[in-house]
């Protein structure tokens, strides 16, 4: 793969640079079992490839939104991702995503930093 795939390709997985830096420093800013809770569901999500970077920005930006207004509110993180935080994510991306395929332990990862977040 050249540069210019590859850099195609990070676009797509995470949208434009200008805006996937804002999103980290949103999450960067919450509170610490909600960010590991993000970074661990944003790991996941980099297993789907949105059509374009504009969705897969969006798809970001909406998790930090809704993980921010959690932490705000006072809402559980369970309260967020359920008992299955796989089926969550995998929910959560069908809006902006025809999906990937996710290695099973992919999906343990984030069963089990969930659990540390939640714990």
């Amino acid at each position: 793969m050249s540069d210019a795939e590859k850099s195609g390709f990070i676009s797509k997985v995470i949208g434009p640079k200008k805006r996937w830096w804002a999103y980290k420093a949103r999450v960067k800013e919450l509170p610490g079992k909600y960010r590991t809770a993000v970074e661990a569901i944003e790991r996941y999500m980099m297993h789907f490839v949105p059509t374009d970077g504009d969705s897969s920005a969006s798809m970001f930006e909406d998790l930090a939104d809704l993980f921010e207004q959690a932490a705000a509110d006072g809402t559980s993180i369970r309260e967020i991702v359920g008992d299955d935080p796989v089926e969550f994510v995998e929910a959560f991306v069908q809006n902006y995503s025809e999906g990937g395929y996710v290695p099973p332990r992919a999906r343990k990862r984030l069963t089990d930093d969930i659990e540390r977040a939640t714990s």
